[in-house]
Parts: C-alpha cells; sequence; structure tokens
C-alpha cells in the first residue's frame, strides 16, 4: 500500500511517496540522499541519524509515515554548495574523521547537540552523553569531542588524530 506524504527536507518543500512499511531512512536514500547510512538495522549504531524537528532519530527505524508534516534535515543538507557546514568543517579539522561510514550520522547529532546547548557550559562528558546513540570504530571520540567543543566556543579544533605523534609522521589525512 503506498502512501503520500508532505514534509520539508533539507529547507524544499518535499512531497514523497512511498510503501507504508518503508523506513524514513529507506525513502532518503530513495530519494538520492546517500549520507545517512544504513549500519544496524535496529536504531543501535547511528549510522542512520537524522535530524526530524531538531531532533536525532535513528531513521533506520523510523517510520517514513511519521515524517509527515515534519522538518527533515540530513548532513548533505547542512553544506552549503561547495562549502561545509561549521560541524562539518570542524569534524575535518578535528581529525575526527577516517572511513566516514557513521560521520553524517555523527555530525547530526553533533548539530542538535550544539544547537540545543550554544551559549552553555558543557562538559566533555555531556557531549560524550550527547552522542551516546552513534557508534565509531575508527576514531574513538576525542576528536569528535574537540570538534564539538570548538563549535560551542567558537575556537578553531585541536586536532587530537593519533597520527600527528607518530615518528614517521601523520597519515594522509593530515599531509599537507
Amino acid at each position: 500500500m503506498l502512501k503520500t506524504i508532505r514534509c520539508t527536507v533539507n529547507g524544499k518543500a518535499r512531497e514523497l511517496s512511498f510503501d507504508v512499511r518503508a523506513s524514513l531512512l529507506e525513502v532518503l536514500r530513495a530519494e538520492g540522499l546517500t549520507s545517512s547510512k544504513q549500519g544496524c538495522g535496529v536504531g543501535e549504531c547511528g549510522a542512520c541519524t537524522v535530524l526530524v524537528d531538531n531532533t536525532p532519530v535513528d531513521s533506520c527505524i523510523f517510520l517514513a509515515v511519521w515524517a509527515d508534516g515534519k522538518t527533515i534535515r540530513t548532513a548533505e543538507g547542512e553544506a552549503k554548495g561547495n562549502r561545509l557546514s561549521r560541524v562539518q568543517q570542524a569534524y575535518v579539522d578535528a581529525g575526527a574523521v577516517q572511513c566516514g561510514f557513521c560521520t553524517p550520522g555523527l555530525v547530526m547529532s553533533s548539530t542538535a547537540f550544539i544547537e540545543k546547548h550554544k551559549g552553555q557550559s558543557v562538559t566533555r562528558e555531556e557531549i560524550r552523553r550527547g552522542h551516546a546513540g552513534n557508534l565509531c570504530r575508527c576514531t574513538g571520540y576525542d576528536a569528535i569531542i574537540a570538534a564539538v567543543e570548538s563549535c560551542l566556543n567558537d575556537t578553531p579544533p585541536q586536532n587530537t588524530c593519533a597520527c600527528l605523534r607518530k615518528p614517521d609522521g601523520p597519515c594522509h589525512h593530515h599531509q599537507s
């Protein structure tokens, strides 16, 4: 059975038609918005995180029919043209990007956290808890926390990539 909904996706009014059993992740990817990834498929890893009305949701378990009348934001909608968003750029600058699979979901969780806590004093532990729904096997979380701190404090992030301390020089991400 097909269902049609109206919603706003990355700032544009959209009318989407899909099988009523489809997840929001399936519908977004079918629409060409592929930044959100299918990881675990059960809402545990956060690779599929998008914002629905500025709240992070695991789009793999969020039925698309629930998005009717809602505002949806994905990682590709955060960049403006070829310019990365402040959060995306902070991830790059902090060395918080490795394989990239989980990065879009983490960026969206970070975006929601920063928007909610801008101008407030938050601890590293609060930032960590704010990302508890996102798993990353490549970077650890120090670089992600550094990126979020830099956005909250309007300061350049400290690059925490361990490769910068290696005797044989930095990894390919940090070579000039």
